[in-house]
């Protein structure tokens, strides 16, 4: 029987491949995160709540002589292992202008206006609330989208969903990320140590120099990576920030030539087949072979590369523990009791559920309006509706903020409970929706024999 040849890959499915893997990623982290959100919801209001409390104040740290580094386990989690996600975010949004949705300005303004209106407008319904209370700082928690469960809730779809809407959820999850980056790095500082900011700036200008420099050792880019860390948190700035600039400034084209590469790669495969015809030893053959990945790992780009070596840990390790650390909240019928509390569930609530379906579909109709952006094909307005519903499944980046927002507890909790809500009636709304406008799935054809 002769071999079904496959068609060589197209210039689009080179270009659809990255996008297509991250959905899958993020699809298929969502059931961890699920698991780790019921685990820390039930732990938390069992008879056993106070250890749960307790496990994330406990220190860890190091320390040398007089000099010590210490943080709770909490803030291990939301300080440093959060780094991680937002390093991979900042690669994701430089990959976005570079190469992806956001390159041009055609493709870049619907996702962009319609991100834009699901950030104001979520945070003036807040603000309608609280504006002069004080539980005003906590207006940057409804503008976020969790990427993971919102990508996740449309693949529930199947192939029902246009591509296109698709990648404008997608692009339009990044533009929110990178917006609430800057609500963080902004609004939500406050003492800064002005060494520490120096000390920080000079780690970020030292890897743009190495860069320049074309420095490969990825091992001298995390040192001098972990000292920018560790000067940002010390400065005063949200030490998550960090993790986006050193996003921001992995290069995002190969670092050699395609022509040199071929040439490496060709001389590298001649000595190695002329080591197996010999038979020589085992440890020339390894030596060959390494210098042979060295090359094929340099066909891709450094942000290529880590965003596709890292991505992995941060959707199935990062999130998840991240989740399970601050999903477990205690909910009490005597903390809705308080006016206060009560109305930053509702507010929180209220901003994901209407102000951002409102807010994305209405700037989105106004660029499409002024003639700055299209529709993408195969896409209604009430798919961009539906989109925006999902969007309003804030999650982890809403829960992230809610811990820089307030430091009650009671506010805390109040927020938590919004966002938890208020994300698994935005997920059930918008499939509901999505699955009366979308078209319906074609009937499967018997196969006849």
């Amino acid at each position: 029987m002769a071999k079904t040849v496959s068609p060589p890959l197209t210039l689009a499915d080179r270009l659809a491949a990255p996008v297509q893997r991250f959905l899958a990623i993020e699809a298929a982290s969502t059931i961890l995160l699920l698991l780790a959100s019921a685990i820390a919801l039930a732990w938390a209001n069992s008879p056993w709540h106070e250890s749960y409390e307790s496990l994330w104040s406990n220190s860890i740290g190091v320390s040398a002589g007089g000099w010590a580094f210490q943080l709770s386990l909490g803030h291990v989690v939301n300080d440093g292992a959060m780094a991680l996600f937002f390093f991979v975010v900042g690669m994701e949004i430089k990959h976005e202008l570079v190469h992806g949705e956001l390159s041009s300005r055609e493709r870049a303004m619907l996702p962009v206006f319609g991100a834009l209106g699901g950030m104001i407008v979520p945070a003036g319904i807040y603000l309608l609330f609280h504006g002069s209370t004080p539980a005003v700082s906590g207006w940057g928690i409804p503008m976020a989208t969790d990427i993971a469960f919102a990508v996740a809730a449309l693949a529930a779809l199947g192939p029902r969903v246009p591509a296109g809407l698709k990648v404008f959820l997608l692009a339009l999850a990044i533009v929110d990320d990178l917006g609430a980056v800057m609500v963080i790095a902004i609004f939500y500082t406050h003492a800064l140590s002005l060494p520490a900011l120096v000390a920080a700036a000079a780690g970020l200008g030292l890897i743009y120099g190495m860069n320049r420099a074309g420095v490969r050792s990825y091992f001298a880019y995390w040192v001098v990576g972990i000292s920018v860390w560790a000067a940002t948190y010390a400065s005063g700035i949200h030490a998550t920030i960090a993790g986006v600039l050193l996003g921001f400034l992995t290069p995002a084209s190969r670092l050699d030539p395609a022509d040199t590469l071929v040439a490496r790669a060709r001389r590298q495969a001649e000595e190695l087949f002329g080591l197996l015809e010999r038979g020589s030893a085992a440890e020339e053959r390894g030596r060959v072979a390494r210098e042979l990945s060295v090359v094929a790992r340099g066909v891709l780009s450094p942000l290529e590369s880590l965003t596709s070596a890292l991505h992995g840990w941060v959707a199935f390790v990062v999130m998840p523990v991240f989740a399970f650390a601050n999903a477990g909240v205690r909910i009490e019928a005597s903390g809705l009791a308080d006016p206060l509390t009560r109305h930053v569930t509702f507010a929180v609530a209220l901003g994901l559920l209407v102000g951002k379906p409102l807010g994305i579909t209405l700037l989105a109709w106004l660029a499409v309006r002024l003639r700055l952006a299209v529709l993408p094909r195969g896409v209604g307005w009430s798919s961009i509706l539906g989109a925006g519903v999902l969007a309003g499944i804030g999650f982890t980046m809403a829960l992230f903020i809610t811990a820089l927002a307030f430091e009650d507890a009671a506010l805390v909790a109040a927020s938590k409970v919004g966002i938890l809500g208020a994300s698994i009636v935005a997920a059930i709304l918008g499939l509901a929706w999505l699955s009366r406008s979308l078209p319906a799935p074609e009937p499967r054809r018997a196969d006849r024999s």
